[in-house]
C-alpha cells in the first residue's frame, strides 16, 4: 500500500511558508495509519473494501489505486453464522432483522459477553486469569449507550476508590466518576466499550441499503472482540523514498508498506462447522 506527495515546484515552495518535507511525512504517516485502521475495521465487519466506513461506495479509480486492488482483499468474508447478531429493544441479543428499537444498551452487553462465553470464544487474559473482552462503537453508539438508563445506574457509584474516599467524596460522584470525566472508553461486566470513528456504521449507505427489513434502519456494526480476533501481517517498517524531478525542480516523497489483514476460523464445538475465531458483530440501531 503506497501513497505519495510531490511539490509543484521551486516558485510554489517559495511561495508557502509550510514547509513541504515536514507538512508531507506528517500528512503521509496519517494518511497510512488511519488507511490501515479502516482496513482493520471493515475486515472484522465482513465489508469489502469497495465500501468506505460510513458505507458509502469508495470512489474507484484506476486499477492498482483502490483498495480494493490489495492482494488481501479477496480474502474479506462476511461473519459467520454463529458469529453475527442483532441487539434486541429488550436487551438480548439475537439472529433475524434489525428493528428501530434495537438500540445498545447495558443489557445487550452483558447478554453478549454470555453468549461468546456459551460460544467458545476466548477472552484476552487478565490479573487472576479473568478473561477481558474489547467491543468498538462508533461516537454515535457510545452516546447511546451512556444514556441507557441501566448503564447510567450502574456508572453512577463506579469508580470507588475505597471505604474512606466513598465516605469523603460521597463514592465519587464528581470529576473522577467516568459520568463525568467524557472517556472514549468505559468498562460494563468486564468488557471494555470503545468509541472510534471506523467503526462501521450505515449514514452513507442508500436508503434501502441500511439494516432491516428493507434496509430502512440506520445503524452500526458493533465489533465485540476476543482474543485473535485480527491477524496481521506486518512485513517491516513503512519505508519512506525521497526523489527530484524536473532536474531538480520538483521534491516528492513516498510512504509504503507491505501489510495484510485476515480474520482467523475455527472449527466450532459448538456448531461443528468453520466459524470466525475471536470477533462477534452486533448490528444495532442509531
Amino acid at each position: 500500500m503506497r501513497n505519495a506527495n510531490r511539490l509543484a515546484g521551486r516558485l510554489a515552495d517559495q511561495k508557502s511558508i509550510v514547509n513541504f518535507r515536514e507538512a508531507s511525512k506528517d500528512s503521509l504517516a496519517y494518511w497510512m495509519a488511519d488507511r490501515m485502521d479502516q482496513i482493520a475495521f471493515l475486515t472484522l465487519s465482513g465489508l469489502a473494501y469497495t465500501k468506505k466506513n460510513n458505507g458509502g461506495a469508495r470512489t474507484v479509480a484506476a486499477t492498482g489505486q483502490n483498495l480494493s486492488n490489495l492482494e488481501f482483499s479477496a480474502d474479506v468474508s462476511a461473519p459467520t453464522s454463529a458469529r453475527t447478531l442483532v441487539a434486541k429493544a429488550d436487551g438480548t441479543v439475537g439472529t433475524g432483522n434489525l428493528l428501530a428499537s434495537g438500540i445498545l444498551g447495558y443489557k445487550n452487553i452483558v447478554n453478549l459477553k454470555a453468549y461468546a462465553k456459551d460460544h467458545y470464544m476466548r477472552g484476552v487474559r487478565g490479573k487472576g486469569g479473568d478473561e477481558g473482552f474489547h467491543m468498538f462503537v462508533t461516537p454515535q453508539g457510545m452516546a447511546q449507550l451512556k444514556l441507557d438508563a441501566d448503564f447510567l445506574a450502574n456508572v453512577r457509584n463506579a469508580g470507588n476508590r475505597g471505604f474512606l474516599a466513598n465516605v469523603r467524596n460521597a463514592g465519587n460522584r464528581g470529576p473522577v466518576n467516568s459520568l463525568f470525566s467524557g472517556s472514549s472508553s468505559v468498562m460494563v461486566d468486564g468488557v471494555m466499550v470503545h468509541e472510534f470513528r471506523h467503526v462501521y456504521d450505515t449514514s452513507g449507505e442508500a436508503s434501502d441499503g441500511k439494516f432491516g427489513a428493507g434496509g430502512a434502519v440506520n445503524g452500526q456494526r458493533v465489533l465485540f472482540c476476543g482474543a485473535q480476533a485480527l491477524a496481521m501481517a506486518d512485513i517491516g517498517d513503512a519505508d519512506w523514498v525521497e526523489d527530484t524531478y524536473d532536474y531538480g525542480n520538483q521534491h516528492g516523497i513516498s510512504i509504503g508498506k507491505i501489510l495484510g489483514f485476515r480474520k482467523p476460523k475455527y472449527t466450532s464445538m459448538v456448531t461443528g462447522d468453520v466459524q470466525d475465531f475471536g470477533v462477534i458483530t452486533l448490528d444495532t440501531a442509531l
